[in-house]
């Protein structure tokens, strides 16, 4: 059919207008038409008609924050975020990006901190990596066969390996010479050149290298003084780009860091988006406090500073010890750092002193936490001890009168990763998570789609999103509209981040999403376990919905329907493309 028409569908334009029923006409990968009554074929050509009485026509939704840089090169469709409505995905997050760099240190990179396989992830970035600068990269994007459209950042780690070498990155006496400097901030303007969002920085230093050569180093960007990095952010606001931060969320202080740097008191202000803004069950008030930090910065220095927040709650799922929330103290970091050794982590996990040092870190009230650390709220979910699933650490410990970390470095030390357990770090209560997301600084995402396979799964938040405010306002506990959720997840992001996305109006390209509202229910929380082919069948953790969206629309061209990628996709041409940031020349 050379034109789709969708009759007769409650119209959600993305711009935070009142929702009416509307029908569309899709030519040539626009919207050319919107009409109050249904549309025919024009002409005497053939159309693709959809009668969506009864369902609601979204934008398409944005992800602003995944790390799909390995898997989009073995699965460019990108079917865990395409099925929900994902029509836009941004890489380079974390200062990780796939731009620039060897494919061995890129692995090493990615791996630890976003648990993504090494055995799979190596292999597959020595065989595909084929470019090597910013602009060759996004004309590569735009050679696979996607199913999303793409934008990304300027990864810094990977600016600083290019440029300095992995080792030398890596070593915290080791500052950047003239040269170099002047190389990495050509990269960044590199980058920009091309269409980039922005910079990407990551100063968490529980994110680690894996790999066997600097294993358990911090990543590379951690290594540069703040004198380094203020003087790569300076290219960003003078590009009037947007920075893209992880701070040390554990200490939070960095937080004031960052808001200083996109503070438009006496310059330019600079978009600034940091990692994140949640109700964490470790501290329970502190969403109020950074909530308050967060308007001071914008009303009172001038800011433009944002807080990524998850929409839903933040639950993990863990194989033995190896999930990211343990490398925040030093006892459990150093147990990841011999996830590939299991004999030496468990004569490690048995040594007296070790379990001294864990113990103290695990209860000391002084050191900074995000995660909870309460064995109360870990249940065992796979165990070779049968009777022991369904229960926590906790009751266990009460039936054996042991201390409850003993029984946890027991477990651990007895089966590793054939333990699997399940907790809840935050997002739990609804009066919270509702500020949160009606909050002004908040921007709404931090999927980490790509990442973390085992241990989560948030690639369709949209939708959950929209049902929690479907939900309250049927509860008569009402966050906001509909029609405000629905620009927040689309509109508000394309505008913030300078894309042409996240709205439909006639001349607007076709991204979209047919959604059934009925079956907008509890399935969409449901989780479940996929193989990955492209990764030897490596199972994670998705969720599926597929009866809740009907059609998704990328480029005006169909790649969902009821809720499964069209046949075929990622073998034809691309339905996605790679979209430049407007802040670009190019």
């Amino acid at each position: 059919a050379t034109e789709s028409i969708i009759n007769n569908g409650l119209l959600f334009d993305g711009t935070g207008a009142s929702a009416a029923v509307k029908s569309i006409r899709i030519q040539k990968g626009r919207i050319t038409e919107i009409a109050d009554t249904p549309l025919r074929a024009a002409g005497r050509g053939k159309a693709n008609v959809i009668d969506a009485t009864g369902r609601w026509i979204t934008p398409g939704f944005i992800d602003i924050h995944t790390h799909y840089d390995a898997e989009v090169e073995a699965m460019p469709e990108l079917p865990e975020s395409l099925r929900h409505g994902v029509t836009t995905c941004f890489l380079g997050s974390c200062s990780l990006s796939t731009a620039i760099g060897t494919a061995d240190d890129l692995a090493d990179m990615f791996t630890r901190v976003e648990a993504i396989p090494y055995e799979h992830l190596l292999p597959l970035l020595r065989k595909k990596k084929k470019w090597n600068s910013f602009g060759e990269y996004a004309d590569h994007l735009n050679s696979l066969p996607l199913g999303p459209n793409l934008a990304s950042f300027v990864g810094y780690s990977a600016v600083r390996t290019h440029v300095m070498g992995l080792d030398r990155s890596l070593d915290k006496k080791i500052r950047p010479t003239d040269q170099e400097e002047k190389s990495m901030r050509a990269l960044i303007h590199a980058g920009l050149d091309a269409g980039y969002l922005g910079l990407s920085l990551n100063t968490l230093y529980w994110d680690k290298m894996g790999g066997t050569r600097f294993r358990s180093h911090c990543l590379p960007s951690t290594y540069a003084s703040w004198g380094e990095l203020s003087r790569m952010i300076s290219i960003v606001r003078q590009r009037d780009s947007i920075l893209q931060a992880v701070p040390n969320i554990s200490t939070k202080y960095e937080v004031f860091a960052y808001a200083a740097f996109s503070s438009g008191l006496f310059r330019k202000k600079l978009r600034t988006s940091l990692v994140s803004l949640m109700d964490i069950h470790s501290n329970p008030q502190i969403y109020i406090l950074l909530r308050a930090l967060g308007h001071m910065f914008n009303k009172v220095w001038r800011a433009d500073f944002r807080y990524q927040s998850l929409p839903e709650m933040f639950d993990l799922w863990a194989d033995g010890i190896d999930l990211v929330v343990f490398e925040e103290f030093g006892a459990g970091a150093a147990a990841l750092h011999l996830e590939t050794m299991i004999e030496q982590r468990r004569a490690l996990l048995k040594d007296p002193a070790y379990r001294r040092k864990f113990k103290s870190q695990w209860r000391n009230p002084l050191l900074p936490k995000v995660f909870h650390r309460d064995f109360r709220k870990a249940v065992i979910l796979e165990s070779p001890e049968a009777e022991l699933v369904g229960k926590t650490f906790q009751q266990i410990a009460g039936e054996r009168r042991q201390h409850v970390v003993d029984v946890f470095l027991d477990l651990i030390a007895r089966y590793d990763k054939k333990l699997r357990w399940y907790t809840q770090m935050g997002n739990t209560r609804p009066g919270p998570l509702g500020k949160i997301i009606d909050y002004s600084g908040a921007m709404i995402g931090f999927s980490d789609a790509g990442a973390h396979l085992r241990n989560m799964a948030h690639y369709n938040f949209p939708l959950r999103m929209l049902r929690f405010v479907r939900d309250q306002e049927r509860a008569g506990q009402p966050v906001m509209p509909l029609e405000k959720a629905v620009w927040r997840l689309t509109g508000e992001l394309a505008d913030w981040h300078g894309i042409e996305a996240g709205k439909l109006r006639v001349g607007d390209r076709a991204d979209l999403v047919i959604i059934d509202p009925e079956q907008l229910d509890e399935r969409v929380a449901a989780i479940h376990e996929e193989n990955m082919p492209a990764f030897g069948n490596y199972r994670r953790l998705v969720r599926r919905n597929d009866e809740t969206v009907n059609a998704v629309f990328v480029n005006g061209r169909v790649a969902v329907q009821n809720g499964k990628p069209v046949a075929g996709m990622g073998k034809k041409s691309g339905y996605g493309r790679f979209l430049q940031a407007s802040n670009s020349p190019a």
